[in-house]
């Protein structure tokens, strides 16, 4: 078989309904049908409430166990890669892909799913044992990063908006799968164990999860190693660019969202959106339409790791797209949303953030890969 042969989309497949949680809490309010709460993957201000025994994978008609006291993380991760290795990397084919990308529009006092086809450029990286790691090529450019103030929902850290310059990159069309999270966890160990299949939800096309910080940075050092390139976890910069492909709305796909585009608690609304299905569990990666340059699964699905430092405003962010590594905050950032929380927490905009030893079955990561240069490796 192909490789690199993505998953069918499947925005109609068919899943179990779960029960409706009340999906969590944060920063001193909770989620009821009619107030709003501001979720994240932070224990205790930002995480969802118990319901599942600790250490359990969560049941389908249930949310999942809630997020275990943080572990004391380890201090210092090493470089992702050398810069002598990235300075020269070899060179990526890239080949014209057609995706199917989606945008929400309101028409006749009802809300519309467009489906078109848009090109991009992509190139193929081989792991072996028939598994494939498809990069899609991100355009040099700038965008505003962050919300503004009259974005429903948003909250405070999301600001001040601020101008940033960027230059291209690849990035990975999807989340880390299971497949390929497994075969690069059997090629020899740099500085961690990887165990091979650490996955709650099982399925090979479905986003790896229960995944560290730290061991998400290993499978990056593995695949630099193995091929030469310049591979880490994106900055927030770089996945918040990459996210809104070109839009300034809350999601990459207009002011709203649905459960038709995304893998969210559908239960609940955003800005007098339409409700639907929750699904109660991750979903294949790319089972959903591509956001306009052709990225799937980064609204929902899995949480996503970053390679910054957690900052709780923009005060003094990088403007070059560069990872934010300084402060004395141990934290990362995490992006996206996931398939437990609520459509606010998986906007453009919003930050996540938890310490890196966390790991349950909401967050995942993709990698980028600068064959530029080494000028955003750390």
């Amino acid at each position: 078989r192909n490789p690199f042969a993505g998953p069918e989309l499947e925005a109609g497949a068919k899943v179990q309904q779960a029960t409706t949680p009340t999906p969590g809490t944060s920063r001193g309010s909770r989620e009821t049908a009619g107030n709003r709460q501001e979720a994240g993957p932070q224990q205790g201000a930002k995480g969802p409430s118990a319901s599942a025994a600790e250490g359990n994978p969560a049941p389908v008609s249930a949310p999942p166990a809630a997020p275990a006291p943080p572990i004391t993380p380890a201090s210092g991760a090493p470089p992702v890669s050398s810069p002598a290795a990235a300075a020269n990397p070899p060179p990526l084919a890239l080949s014209p892909l057609k995706v199917t990308t989606s945008s929400l529009r309101r028409e006749g006092g009802r809300w519309q799913v467009v489906r078109q086809e848009v090109r991009v450029d992509a190139s193929d990286v081989d792991l072996g044992e028939e598994e494939g790691l498809r990069l899609i090529q991100i355009p040099a450019g700038d965008f505003l990063m962050g919300s503004p103030a009259t974005e429903p929902e948003r909250s405070a850290d999301e600001g001040p908006q601020h101008r940033v310059w960027l230059g291209s990159f690849l990035l990975g069309q999807t989340p880390v799968t299971q497949a390929q999270w497994g075969v690069v966890a059997r090629w020899p160990k740099l500085e961690l164990d990887l165990t091979p299949n650490p996955s709650s939800y099982k399925g090979a096309r479905r986003p790896v999860e229960q995944v560290r910080w730290e061991q998400a940075m290993e499978f990056c050092r593995r695949l630099s190693q193995r091929t030469g390139l310049a591979f880490t976890l994106p900055s927030e910069a770089q996945w918040e660019y990459a996210c809104r492909a070109g839009t300034t709305t809350p999601f990459a796909f207009g002011d709203t969202i649905t459960p038709e585009l995304a893998n969210y608690h559908g239960d609940f609304p955003y800005a007098n959106g339409p409700r639907g299905r929750w699904r109660g569990k991750t979903t294949d990666v790319a089972s959903f339409p591509a956001n306009g340059w052709g990225l799937h699964d980064m609204h929902g699905n899995v949480w996503e790791w970053c390679l910054d430092t957690w900052h709780g405003s923009y005060e003094g962010a990088p403007t070059d797209g560069s990872p934010w590594l300084t402060g004395t905050d141990s934290r990362k950032l995490l992006r996206g949303g996931s398939w437990y929380y609520l459509p606010r927490n998986c906007r453009s905009a919003y930050r996540g953030l938890n310490h890196p030893d966390y790991a349950r079955n909401l967050v995942g990561f993709r990698v980028v890969c600068l064959p530029q240069g080494p000028s955003l490796i750390p």
